[in-house]
């Protein structure tokens, strides 16, 4: 064997080289929510141009549950006050596993063989995100062994996105706001951009812009509140509301909903951003105890809890996105579009813009933030910033995430 064939048999950096010189690129991102129900993994393929210039093609799209085992531990972590390091190193190991089954199994669905992928967009799962405030930096932590996900895939992982943008001072989140304007923006229309997830959050892309115009945020619970509800009511054996068919039995309390959202956080201007820390289990746990007091059935509380979610996104688009300009329409994604009772009460409250799912757009809406996670891999190797300093407060934009080598080729 000559020296410069062994060397690239040992070369784990030689397809990153070059990799801003070819046409066409395949990556898997994977998504793992707030929600923490189930491991999303998008197939993806980019070609031609460099980063936003390019075009893409999915591929596939796949869910692999979380055992319910793995799901309350998560949860459990994310709200404990201290956590032993070796429970949190064994939870990091054990997603690590799992999201490498999951993109074995989404291989092996496609016939696509890993030698064949560039790399893994590995989002993570948020244990901790404590957004700045005071002054004070950012902290958020995203946990899954990138290390294991390399090793048993043998395909490199660009993962741990969020520390770069939050050392650049800036939120670490919403992280998707460059995609949505990549994927969604208009010559003729302004839309919106709503996530909900275990938190939800907004993108305004006004038509006709570019990207420097984009505005992204918080706006505060989407389905985490919702879920713990759903779990406390059904003593653990539902993980969520399904179809919203509970809240629909329930009648909100208006008087309790509007002292939620007297919380001057939903007052506060964006860039911002949230998590569990806020609203998660705790917060649900004393919602409910609150709304027992009052006589409130648990399907009473989990209708309130519903139009929480919406009233507060309601509330954020009419006070920091609607004085730039009429929205012409609302494309919603995530796991809340599923919750009938939600969706109805977003179209009442954000009327007269339209309120549709993704889907009107061509992309599954469960899909969409497991497609932004490998794109934003994409952009890292392509060496272009995958951040919006308007969107998260960044001083500057960055590359974002950390790479792990897989299989030298």
């Amino acid at each position: 064997m000559s020296p410069n064939r062994a060397n690239r048999a040992g070369d784990a950096w030689a397809s990153f080289r070059t990799y801003p010189e070819r046409e066409s690129h395949t990556i898997v991102g994977l998504m793992t929510g707030t929600s923490a129900d189930a491991v999303d993994a998008a197939l993806v393929r980019f070609e031609g141009g460099r980063g936003l210039g390019g075009r893409h093609e999915l591929l596939a799209y796949r869910e692999t549950p979380i055992d319910h085992a793995m799901h309350d531990e998560i949860l459990d972590v994310a709200s404990s006050d201290t956590v032993a390091l070796e429970r949190l190193l064994e939870l990091d190991a054990a997603l690590g596993r799992l999201y490498a089954d999951a993109v074995i199994e989404l291989l092996r669905e496609t016939g696509i063989e890993a030698k064949d992928v560039d790399a893994i967009g590995s989002h993570g799962q948020t244990v901790r995100h404590v957004p700045r405030a005071g002054g004070a930096e950012t902290r958020t932590l995203q946990i899954g062994s990138a290390a294991r996900l390399a090793e048993r895939t043998g395909i490199a992982v660009v993962s741990d996105f969020r520390s770069r943008d939050a050392a650049a001072g800036g939120e670490g989140a919403p992280l998707v706001p460059l995609v949505d304007w990549w994927l969604f923006r208009s010559e003729t229309q302004t839309r919106v951009l709503l996530n909900l997830g275990g938190m939800a959050n907004v993108t305004l892309l006004p038509r006709g812009t570019g990207a420097e115009r984009v505005v992204a945020f918080d706006t505060g619970p989407g389905n985490a509140v919702i879920d713990a509800l759903a779990r406390f009511a059904s003593n653990g054996a539902q993980r969520f509301d399904e179809g919203g068919a509970a809240a629909a039995r329930g009648r909100p309390a208006e008087g309790l909903l509007a002292e939620l959202l007297a919380d001057p956080w939903f007052a506060q201007p964006p860039p911002r951003s949230t998590g569990r820390e806020r609203f998660g289990e705790r917060y649900a746990s004393k919602l409910r105890e609150v709304g027992n007091e009052m006589g409130l059935s648990d399907n009473d509380v989990l209708a309130t809890a519903v139009e929480l979610t919406s009233a507060s996104v309601a509330g954020a688009v009419e006070q920091f996105l609607a004085p730039a300009g009429p929205i012409d329409a609302v494309f919603a994604s995530g796991g809340g579009v599923h919750n009938a009772v939600l969706m109805q009460s977003l179209e009442r409250r954000l009327s007269p813009a339209r309120v549709r799912t993704l889907a009107a757009l061509g992309v599954p809406p469960e899909a969409k933030e497991a497609l932004a996670f490998a794109f934003l891999a994409h952009m890292t190797l392509l060496g272009q910033p995958g951040n919006v300093p308007i969107a998260t407060g960044a001083r500057h934009p960055v590359v974002l995430g950390s790479v792990t080598p897989g299989a030298p080729r």
